[in-house]
């Protein structure tokens, strides 16, 4: 006699990935690996220890946040080291070390921990971050140095090392960004410069084609969703292009819009953050164009020369929102317009 087959009676979902969070925190780590190099061949040294620092901050703030509570360490999932390569990236490499500790522990500790850990922040840990730095020591968060300096292998910058609350060094120097020069100058810089990050600004403000490779690498593998950048980049470029229609003395065109600051960084590898993002493709789209709008409105009427962080926060804060806005229809369910007419007309038959 043949035994009847055993039947299992199971919650969904009953198709699972081979995909785990761990593989794809993985992958994205691979792919920003590429982009943190090229900053520290553009900025030397002081890049490097930046981007060291503030990576290894956020892995064990998050590994001693869990041991104090008593949990399982979280940082076996990577997401943490992500945060800490973003922040790295977001930051000028000249910026004292203390004050990328103390930005690490913000991302982490209130950016990402307390409202549960992965899966369950808010914002994005890496910008919430640098939000907090901008706040608090706005002029080193604005003091930038001039790429490719011949001394970047040799010596640290003077900032680098600087004592908590003490003023770096006088031999430190700043350039002026192209956002800045462009807002304020009204000197629009050379594309070139821009497309290969030439250029002073945070130490991720660098190749556009490499960060351009390193996010289709991600779209490729399907550890991204396409439609967040894309609608970023063509939000920014047509607001933009816009502006400059209306003076283009005043206003740069889409393509300087496109290649300067960390537009395409933020596109790439911020804004599509799968926790903080919606996950409807509608939504996708209204989310990514909000944020490029933002973006630019933030840039040319806005007190700040960069309006990516602020953009990105911003449309993280409504993510939830346009995810309920634009959820489809249930098969078979009747949409809330159908009902009410439907009420309408027993009305009048009656």
């Amino acid at each position: 006699m043949t035994a009847s087959p055993i039947i299992q009676v199971r919650t969904s979902p009953h198709v699972h990935s081979p995909r785990s969070v761990d593989i794809i925190m993985r992958n994205v780590i691979y792919a920003l690996l590429p982009i943190a190099a090229y900053a520290v061949w553009l900025y030397g040294w002081s890049a490097l220890v930046l981007i060291l620092t503030t990576t290894f901050t956020c892995v064990l703030a998050e590994h001693l946040y869990c041991v104090l509570l008593h949990r399982e360490t979280t940082v076996n999932d990577y997401s943490v080291a992500i945060t800490g390569l973003l922040l790295g990236l977001v930051l000028p490499p000249g910026l004292p070390l203390w004050m990328g500790v103390l930005g690490s522990l913000v991302a982490v500790l209130p950016g990402k921990m307390i409202f549960g850990g992965i899966g369950h922040n808010v914002f994005n840990p890496a910008l919430v971050g640098r939000a907090f730095l901008q706040a608090a020591f706005p002029v080193a968060i604005s003091t930038y140095y001039p790429p490719l300096d011949a001394h970047r292998f040799l010596q640290l910058a003077a900032s680098t090392l600087a004592w908590p609350l003490m003023r770096p060094a006088p031999d430190a120097f700043s350039a002026a960004t192209p956002l800045a020069q462009a807002k304020f100058d009204h000197v629009f810089a050379d594309p070139g410069g821009l497309f290969f990050g030439f250029h002073g600004g945070s130490a991720g403000e660098t190749c556009i084609p490499l960060i351009l490779l390193c996010g289709l690498y991600l779209i490729y593998r399907k550890f991204m969703d396409w439609r967040i950048p894309a609608a970023m980049l063509l939000g920014a470029a047509v607001t933009g292009e816009l502006f400059h229609l209306v003076d283009p003395k005043v206003y740069p065109g889409a393509l300087f819009v496109l290649l300067s600051g960390g537009l395409m960084l933020g596109a790439m590898f911020m804004a599509t953050d799968p926790v903080a993002s919606p996950v409807t493709p509608r939504g996708m789209w209204i989310y990514g164009i909000l944020m490029g709008v933002l973006t630019v409105l933030i840039r040319f009427k806005g007190g700040l020369a960069e309006g990516v962080m602020y953009a990105i926060l911003l449309g993280n804060s409504l993510s939830p929102l346009i995810d309920n806005l634009t959820q489809p229809r249930t098969y078979g369910e009747r949409r809330r317009t159908d009902l009410s007419l439907s009420s309408k007309k027993a009305g009048v038959a009656q």
